[in-house]
């Protein structure tokens, strides 16, 4: 007759057990993964560290914000002050004139306002302003104002353009120096026009249609184009060449071509959504993708609805040569592409903005999802910064 041994407490007993190991090795995977995260942190904040601070004292840069994003988590850093006085360091709600990159935006409010039926690329200027019909640049298509080929523009509007009816006169005047799609001129006016005709298609004004329905809609919580009073402390000031505290002066086609501040958090959430990684509504999505596609070619340059794009990886001397002075102050022959290129594919997207106190660089990598924000107070070459951000993408890419 065997004899049997019951022990009632020993199943609990090895539950509780386990449970206990569990949790331990759960607190232990975080442990883990919490010095991970902190240790990546460190590589970032140090790859950054050693190219964004020796340009800030080589070009007497006051303050910068950098933002790096990688897989989509976002990395923010910031240097310096966002003013000398009253002194206010920079942080992450800085707000900083992006310049031309507001043009980004105008190319997105382009698309979106295609993407819902109100216009077309493909439309002439003289079907959306009845007062430039007969005129030659009533001939122009929208799709050759966002890509700078409208036909030779000037980089700025003459200083007497002040209101609209100044504006119209100018239009109507213009005679072009090449035909549309023939040579690419980067100019303010052109964009500023697309800007004011696709805003009228949304049935507002540039500047609410922007701050009211397209800002919120990308998920933006600090780009504005007029600057709240309750922001106007996080407003960095621009420093010129003489250290002279500026920002932007309100000027015709200032709000479209180059008027938007925004934050560098900001800005990343902007180059995720680019990059296929935040989150919008599927229109949004879709017009945000319509700005990445290639139309024309100068050289190694891929010219998209304002953004700039080349074949990843690319060079530094051939994205430098991009964005050089001689492609934003002279006239380049383009070749068109036949189909347009896809937002797909192994590319780097870039823009530059200026204004006279500050200078930004945007650039985002989305087959490597990688992205990176570079935002100063200060107008220092496109070349430096072209190259530092360059070399902190090639670090970072690896």
């Amino acid at each position: 007759m065997g004899v049997s041994c019951r022990c009632p407490n020993l199943g609990s007993t090895l539950r509780r057990a386990i449970v206990v190991m569990l949790v331990a090795c759960a607190l232990l995977n975080n442990v883990k993964l919490a010095a991970a995260k902190e240790a990546g942190e460190r590589d970032i904040q140090n790859i950054v560290d050693a190219i964004v601070k020796p340009v800030m004292r080589q070009h007497r840069i006051p303050g910068m914000a950098v933002g790096v994003s990688i897989n989509g988590r976002r990395h923010l850093m910031h240097y310096g002050v966002a003013s000398r006085s009253p002194h206010r360091p920079v942080t992450h709600d800085t707000l900083f004139e992006l310049g031309s990159i507001s043009k980004t935006f105008t190319a997105t409010l382009a698309a979106l306002a295609q993407e819902q039926g109100r216009l077309s690329l493909k439309d002439s200027v003289g079907q959306h302003m009845a007062e430039l019909r007969d005129s030659p640049i009533g001939e122009v298509r929208l799709l050759h104002l966002a890509t700078h080929t409208a036909g030779g523009f000037p980089l700025q509007l003459p200083d007497d353009v002040k209101d609209r009816s100044g504006l119209i006169d100018y239009l109507r005047a213009w005679r072009p120096q090449s035909a549309p799609g023939a040579m690419r001129s980067y100019a303010n006016p052109s964009i500023g026009l697309l800007g004011i005709i696709s805003a009228s298609a949304m049935g507002e004004t540039f500047a609410d249609v922007m701050e009211r329905r397209l800002f919120p809609a990308l998920g933006l919580r600090s780009t504005f184009i007029r600057t709240p009073l309750s922001r106007m402390n996080a407003y960095a000031w621009g420093y010129s060449r003489d250290d002279l505290p500026v920002r932007v002066n309100p000027a015709m086609l200032a709000d479209e071509a180059y008027g938007v501040k925004s934050s560098a958090e900001d800005m990343l959430r902007f180059l995720d959504l680019n990059m296929g990684l935040g989150a919008a509504s599927p229109g949004i999505e879709q017009a945000v993708l319509q700005t990445q596609i290639g139309y024309f070619r100068s050289g190694d340059l891929v010219q998209a609805l304002v953004w700039e794009r080349y074949p990843y990886p690319v060079a530094l001397d051939k994205i430098v040569a991009g964005n050089s002075p001689d492609m934003t102050m002279n006239a380049q022959p383009v070749v068109a592409i036949e189909p347009p290129i896809g937002p797909g594919g192994e590319m780097l997207f870039n823009k530059t903005g200026s204004t006279n106190g500050f200078g930004a660089y945007v650039a985002f990598v989305p087959s490597r999802r990688i992205g990176i924000v570079l935002l100063a107070n200060r107008n220092y070459p496109n070349e430096v910064r072209v190259a530092a951000a360059h070399r902190i993408i090639s670090r970072l890419a690896r």
